[in-house]
């Protein structure tokens, strides 16, 4: 008997704790899910880009338990390897960069296409840019040859567009120029210092980088990069662009730069949970007008041309909002 009533006790009271764990998850707070949002150097526009993303979305923890973090890497293959491998869930990536990984080209022509890579929204443009110190003898593209150039570090889309360009021009990187595979946060005193005579990064203006590298005792200016009409026919994910020398008050050029460039965009994947990047683009897209006002180079941004440059399918969670908001 007393057997008995011991178990029915057990019973009743395991009972008891399952009912009330049931009752505790019915009125906890959501979920909670850990994110991590890959960016590039510290001194470019994806840091901060990274960060006023994570910001916005941390502030609704309340609402979505979703706690996002941001790393900063080498830059966008570097993300999306990351993003497919599952060590991030987003990373922000060059729209050029999106194309290639997803079609199996370029750094992905071995591994062949990434199918599981999506696009969430584009972000900034960025201009493919090159500066050069005064005393280097570079005014022209041209004049690079010879000389001591910082292409970016391997894994970067400076690195790739600064490639393009020179092959669309006729310049062999290999042999024609002293090649440096810095990173964009090492350019800036390099080229102070006298190491390098230039560099290429492709970034959204106005950057730290070129404030820093245009305001030292060695004067600088930026080179402006013309004559490829047959590059912007040959890759649809490059457009022509202006460098506005307005917020670089230090450079010696007297008036904006001509050169070309892509978008940033935010990538992830398909494995990403659907409500988890819902919750991130209905942030960002409802409260866009904050968002911009976190950075100079968000100022131009609006909800319809942050649904331009995505090479990639858009992944089901930001579709979802994109239909709901009649953006698609």
């Amino acid at each position: 008997m007393k057997k008995i009533i011991t178990l029915s006790i057990l019973f009743l009271v395991s009972a008891a704790l399952v009912f009330a764990g049931g009752q505790g998850d019915a009125s906890s707070a959501p979920q909670r899910t850990f994110v991590t949002i890959g960016t590039g150097g510290i001194t470019g526009v994806y840091y901060p880009t990274g960060g006023a993303i994570s910001k916005m979305v941390n502030q609704k923890y309340d609402v979505y338990g979703i706690k996002a973090t941001v790393e900063s890497t080498a830059g966008s293959v570097f993300n999306v390897n990351a993003i497919l491998q599952g060590d991030l869930e987003f990373g922000i990536v060059q729209s050029d960069r999106q194309y290639q990984a997803y079609n199996g080209t370029a750094d992905w022509e071995e591994a062949g296409p990434q199918e599981k890579l999506r696009a969430v929204f584009s972000i900034h443009p960025e201009s493919v840019t090159l500066l050069a110190a005064d005393d280097s003898g570079i005014n022209t593209f041209e004049d690079i040859k010879g000389k001591i150039i910082n292409i970016g570090n391997p894994g970067s889309g400076q690195r790739g567009n600064a490639i393009d360009v020179m092959e669309s021009l006729g310049i062999n990187w290999e042999t024609d120029i002293k090649a440096e595979g810095l990173k964009a946060s090492e350019s800036a005193k390099m080229l102070q210092d006298g190491r390098i005579d230039a560099y290429f990064y492709t970034v959204g203006h106005p950057n730290g980088s070129f404030k820093e590298a245009t305001s030292g005792a060695r004067k600088a200016h930026f080179v402006p990069i013309t004559g490829i009409d047959g590059l912007l026919a040959k890759y649809p994910y490059y457009a022509a662009s202006i460098i506005p020398v307005s917020e670089y008050p230090n450079a010696t050029n007297t008036a904006d730069v001509d050169t070309f460039g892509v978008k940033a965009t935010l990538c992830s994947s398909s494995d990403v949970p659907v409500d988890v990047v819902y919750a991130i683009t209905k942030e960002v897209f409802e409260n866009l007008d904050t968002f911009k006002g976190l950075h100079p180079a968000f100022a131009i941004l609006t909800a319809k041309n942050m649904l331009t440059g995505l090479s990639a399918p858009i992944h089901e969670g930001a579709m979802k909002y994109f239909k709901e908001a009649g953006l698609k």
